[in-house]
Order: structure tokens, then C-alpha cells, then sequence
């Protein structure tokens, strides 16, 4: 027997939830599907937890500097791995719940937990359940990729999932990947007491982000003792009776890097090689990645594809803003477009770095007429106060329409900050309007308009 519906959602991270309940509330009888962890990975091993631990290891890292602040602490700061652990899960599993829960409540969404697969552009199976519907919408993200890596089958290696697991100290953990979750996890393991050691193959760390901001991310994480390798190629692993080895070709290092314990950051995949994308002919690109149009339609009618399973966006707040997208397309009457979204991101380390738009080296290859200002935080008050100094604010903006093309923060409250230049370029203003606004002292955002005085022509 076949259950029908009006909407089925497979998958619960961050746009499969709040779309499913739109359209239960709108009156149509809708189904979501979930095979693990309500939530998806924000919720489970990615926004909450991460960021949940990085709270602890500054909290160490902030104990230790006590003393420059003028405040005594006896005895060293020693950090209880299980006691951090359990508080990540308890607020880890508060989250999925709460997910859960809610969906669970709202009147006309029926819940169904197991492994959906489509039999035919109209149907999926669930477990022995098959489903019915006229519109289907898949959010069911990405996992992490492991490489094919010599080595890498005989040994012991961690994700960004798997080390959520761990209640103890690495003694040396080996990082392979220099980009947003390798750092991440290199820092905050760094303040809890690990030797920390990234391995990267490019030639600088997070390497879609301008030379500048490579260069001074790195010159922070080295200040912390993490060692950073970079053009590191031909990398291979293999065991040790204390642990493990990663072989790398390095210009003028040596060859080896030794460690207790190896964590894989190279990626993600997504989630699509076994939802039987073929059977009902919905097409991918040749990474696995659902193709959609502006709309987030699926090359099949009646098919959407959103979060990072459309390759649109990596990001949680990319996936609810194709929740926002969609629902205003079906059921406000709206006409919204992935297009019109301004790229935004924030990497999370300490201090972070707040992006949005075009970096310097993209706005000077769209061949635009372009001004252009930097200011290092040691300028700013506020920064000073807190004894945090680290990094720079810059901006980029169209020296003909005076609109603000990109902007990057990497500062204390960085990702707080760059929203008062993101709000200002979505609404298409010129940079004279933030410029001429009177900002609150002592405050990051005051030296926004400053920064903005300082424009010049980029070369």
C-alpha cells in the first residue's frame, strides 16, 4: 500500500525542517524523513559541537593568560577532556531533541525515521513503507571525504565526526587539510594541550581567502605553537608502534611528521549516492553534487535540492536561506534566486574571520575600477582593551558606484562585525551611508567608518 502525500522532505538539517513545517501549516499534508540524527550535521558534529568546544578551549586558553590581565590563578590550568565532552553532548543532544520535537508537535507533518530512496520521481521507500507525493525536497547535506591516501586504509584516522567522540588528549594530533574545519579543530585542540601539526598541500592555508589573510592566520596559529606545513605533496601515512607517520614532500623540511593521532579535513561529499538519484533521474555533477537552477529546482519537475547536497552553499545559513528561498517561491507569492545572495562566511578561530562579497583578488579579476582600505587592530580601541590584537579589517569597494564589493574582518568579534558592511551591500547602498553613520565607542563596528575615510585607489 502506498501512503500518499502533498511534500516529502528527506532529511533534517538546517533547510528540511523549517520547510516542512511551512508547508504543514500552509495545509499540505507533508512527510519528513530522517535515517540518524535530527538536525543534520550542524546540529550533530558540526556548527553546535565545534563551537561548543572552541568555547572551552578558550576558556583554557583565556585561564592561562590571566596573569595579563592583572588577575592571579594558582596552580597550572589543567583541562578535564570528559567533562568537556559531556558538556558538548549534553547541549548537542538538547539541539537535536528540540529539532525533533518540533517537528514532531506541529499538526499536519508526519515524522518517519529510516533510510528513503526513490523507486520513481514520485515515490520513495521507506524501509517496507512506500511513499507518495507531488513534490519532494532533499536536504540531506554532505559527509566528510577521505581521500585516497596511501596509507590511509592501515591506519587509525579521525573526521570532523568521529573525533567528537574523544574524551581524552591527543599527544600530537596531525591535521591533513589547512582550510575552515582543519583550523578549527588545530587551535582548540592546540589550547587544550596537544602538540598540534597541519599538514596542507597548497602553498598557504585556506587558500580561497586573499594571500594576506593566509599569511596572518597562519602567523597567529604559529604564535599559539602549532606547526604548519604547507606545499605539502604526496602525502602518505603509515604505522608506528607509538602511532603513526605522515610522509609529505616539502620543499626545505624533512620529510616525516610523527604523531598519536591523525584527523582527516579535506572536504566534504555529499549525501546522494544512495537516495536512488538515477531511478528517478535527477541529475548530479561529477562530484555527486544535485544540480539546480536558480530556484533550487532539480532537473526533474516537482524536485528541489537544498543545503550543501546542492553544492550552492557549504554553509548552515546558506542551507536555511534556501529553505527562505523556496518557501517564498511556493508559498508567498515571492520571486527569490540563489543569485541574489551575497557570499558570507566566518572562519572560527581565535580571533575570528568574518567574510563577505568578493575578495581583493576576485574584484580585481572582474576588471572593475576599484578603491580599496586596510587597518590592522592594533588601532582599535576596543581590541586593545581586551589585550587582542591579532589580524586586520579591509574592504574593497566599486570606485564608480561607491557600492561595497567584499569586505574581511579578521579581529576580535569579526563575525559579529561584518554584518554592518553585509546589511549595507544587500542593500545596494553606496559606502557613504555606513561611513556617515555615528557608531557606539568603545566598539569594533566604530572603526568601520574610519577604515572607510582611508580609501584608496587598488591597484
Amino acid at each position: 500500500m502506498t501512503d500518499k502525500y502533498d511534500a516529502i522532505v528527506i532529511g533534517t538539517g538546517q533547510s528540511g525542517p523549517s520547510l516542512a513545517v511551512r508547508l504543514a501549516k500552509a495545509g499540505r499534508k507533508t512527510a519528513i524523513i530522517e535515517r540518524k540524527d535530527f538536525g543534520g550535521t550542524c546540529v550533530n558534529t558540526g556548527c553546535t559541537p565545534t563551537k561548543t568546544l572552541i568555547a572551552s578551549a578558550r576558556a583554557a586558553h583565556v585561564a592561562r593568560r590571566a596573569g595579563d590581565f592583572g588577575v592571579k590563578i594558582d596552580g597550572p590550568i589543567g583541562v578535564d577532556m570528559k567533562g568537556v565532552r559531556a558538556r558538548k553532548d549534553a547541549i548537542v543532544r538538547s539541539s537535536s531533541a528540540g529539532v525533533g520535537k518540533w517537528l514532531r508537535d506541529t499538526p499536519g507533518l508526519t515524522v518517519l525515521e529510516g533510510h528513503a530512496r526513490f523507486e520513481s520521481a514520485r515515490t520513495v521507500r521507506v524501509d517496507d513503507a512506500v511513499l507518495e507525493a507531488d513534490a519532494f525536497f532533499i536536504d540531506t547535506g554532505t559527509r566528510p571525504r577521505v581521500p585516497a591516501m596511501p596509507g590511509l586504509a592501515d591506519v587509525p584516522y579521525l573526521t570532523n565526526s568521529t573525533i567528537m567522540d574523544l574524551d581524552s588528549l591527543p599527544e600530537h594530533l596531525v591535521i591533513v587539510g589547512g582550510s575552515y574545519i582543519g583550523l578549527e579543530f588545530a587551535q582548540m585542540y592546540r589550547r587544550f594541550g596537544s602538540r598540534v601539526t597541519v599538514v596542507e598541500m597548497g602553498p598557504r592555508l585556506i587558500g580561497r581567502e586573499d594571500d594576506d589573510i593566509s599569511e596572518a592566520v597562519k602567523d597567529i596559529l604559529e604564535q599559539e605553537g602549532i606547526a604548519v606545513r604547507t606545499d605539502a605533496e604526496c602525502i602518505r601515512v603509515s604505522r608506528r608502534a607509538d602511532g603513526l607517520a605522515v610522509g609529505l614532500e616539502c620543499a626545505d623540511e624533512t620529510k616525516t611528521v610523527a604523531g598519536s593521532h591523525l584527523l582527516i579535513a579535506v572536504g566534504r561529499t555529499p549525501n546522494t549516492d544512495d537516495l536512488g538519484l538515477d531511478t528517478a533521474g535527477v541529475a548530479t555533477d561529477e562530484h555527486g553534487y544535485i544540480t539546480v537552477d536558480e530556484e533550487l529546482r532539480t532537473s526533474v519537475p516537482g524536485i528541489w535540492a537544498l543545503g550543501d547536497v546542492n553544492g550552492r552553499g557549504a554553509f548552515t545559513h546558506t542551507s536555511y536561506n534556501d529553505y527562505e528561498i523556496v518557501a517564498a517561491n511556493l508559498l508567498d507569492g515571492d520571486h527569490r534566486r540563489v543569485s541574489e545572495r551575497i557570499q558570507a562566511y566566518a572562519l572560527y578561530i581565535d580571533p575570528p574571520l568574518g567574510r563577505c562579497g568578493m575578495t581583493d583578488s576576485q574584484a580585481k579579476k572582474a576588471g572593475r575600477k576599484l578603491l580599496g582600505a586596510k587597518m590592522m587592530m592594533t588601532r582599535v580601541a576596543r581590541a586593545r582593551e581586551r589585550s587582542e590584537t591579532h589580524g586586520f579589517m579591509k574592504i574593497v569597494v566599486d570606485g564608480e558606484t561607491q557600492q561595497i564589493l567584499g569586505a574581511a574582518i579578521l579581529g576580535i568579534e569579526g563575525d559579529e562585525v561584518i554584518h554592518s558592511i553585509l546589511d549595507v551591500m544587500y542593500a545596494r547602498a553606496p559606502y557613504t551611508v555606513i561611513q556617515r553613520a555615528m557608531h557606539i565607542h568603545p566598539t569594533v563596528t566604530e572603526l568601520i567608518p574610519t577604515l572607510l575615510g582611508d580609501l584608496q585607489p587598488l591597484a
